[in-house]
């Protein structure tokens, strides 16, 4: 795994974990934090427009401050959960990791909504492994922090295998 995207370059790289392979990262329990990302209402209408989701608590301000029960716009719940997949990559680099395989969400929970303009991290936290063939299964929580707020928005458990050589056959 290793910092993809624009926001993994730059100051959010220096957040990033380098171990030195499987066993080093599997020696830990707090794996690391990322920087902050900001949930724009650009970002978040693009996203809308990506899946279609155009529910106006997301996408209409005016209607949202008016008679939302948030005084704004909040982000999709599944951009939030998606930008956990985003913390990630952006924390963790395992050397001699040729590829990860996502094998999706055990637990997810919404705790708090993402207002328009707010700013999210995530907190990882690896907790459990095993071998898989030439690498290993893990599962991290990954806690999605608000600036400035006490709840999260959200905490996600996810499954990933991390190969270390050709993988699974086809």
């Amino acid at each position: 795994m290793n910092a993809g995207g624009p926001e993994g370059r730059g100051p959010y790289a220096s957040r990033m974990t380098r171990f030195t392979g499987i066993a080093d990262l599997l020696a830990r329990d707090e794996l690391g934090t990322s920087g902050w990302h900001t949930v724009d209402q650009s970002r978040i209408d693009r996203f809308a427009e990506v899946t279609g989701d155009r529910q106006w608590i997301h996408v209409d301000p005016r209607r949202a401050a008016g008679e939302g029960p948030f005084g704004g716009t909040i982000a999709h719940g599944a951009l939030t959960l998606s930008l956990c997949v985003t913390f990630l990559t952006e924390i963790l680099h395992v050397d001699g990791v040729t590829f990860v395989v996502n094998g999706g969400f055990d637990k997810v929970r919404f705790q708090a909504p993402v207002r328009a303009g707010a700013r999210l991290r995530g907190v990882v936290r690896l907790l459990e492994s095993r071998p898989l063939g030439s690498g290993a299964r893990i599962v991290v929580r990954t806690r999605a922090e608000i600036e400035g707020e006490k709840r999260p928005a959200c905490v996600a458990d996810q499954v990933l295998a991390l190969y270390t050589g050709p993988g699974p056959s086809a």
